[in-house]
């Protein structure tokens, strides 16, 4: 399983660890990632999603899952939070 974000895309970053006496290896900052369940108003069922700390955040000021994934880049969710995306679409289509 990636260490990724679903709706977010964020990953793992690399940097250093600075010494002081400036030595310098090499490090990995690991995304703060949650195992969520997450209710879709539309559809109404709960889905388990791995999301970041700052994508909860971001999913409960923007209003709930539904309005997260309309109002999200799609090259940035993964293929489970894309599928739930059209389906969304398509339900508040025929609604």
């Amino acid at each position: 399983m990636a260490r990724r974000c679903e709706l977010t895309g964020k990953d793992v970053m690399t940097g250093n660890n600075v010494s002081h006496a400036n030595n310098r290896s090499r490090r990995r900052f690991l995304p703060n990632l949650c195992n969520v369940s997450l209710m879709s108003d539309t559809l109404g069922e709960t889905y388990k999603l791995r999301i970041s700390a700052h994508a909860l955040r971001s999913v409960e000021h923007r209003g709930g899952l539904d309005a997260f994934l309309m109002k999200a880049v799609e090259a940035e969710l993964s293929p489970k939070a894309r599928l739930l995306r059209t389906e969304i679409k398509r339900r508040q289509a025929a609604a």
